[in-house]
């Protein structure tokens, strides 16, 4: 998955994996390996957002989704700024 996940990101970006990718993206790319195992069996976290996201206390915001092969366009509208909201990328 991280393979797909390259081209998306943006000459000298960086993106996180938690699956321990070993490869080099290249381009500038840094790559963040982060670890979950110590939040694995943290269930009760997620169902605590869940409920905060359901009763409105926690607001989630898209701006908008993008296939992944408009990754390029999501860069140039957050460098232009004014978006509210996250640019979702769909692969």
């Amino acid at each position: 998955m991280n393979e797909k996940a390259v081209p998306a990101v943006k000459d000298g970006g960086a993106f996180a994996t938690f699956r321990w990718w070993q490869a080099e993206p290249g381009r500038g790319i840094t790559v963040h390996p982060v670890a979950v195992r110590d939040e694995y069996h943290s269930g009760h976290k997620l169902e605590a957002l869940r409920r905060l996201v359901e009763d409105g206390t926690l607001t989630l915001r898209v701006a908008d989704r993008l296939p992944a092969d408009q990754a390029a366009e999501a860069h140039r509208r957050l460098e232009a700024g004014g978006v509210r909201g996250r640019l979702v990328l769909v692969f």
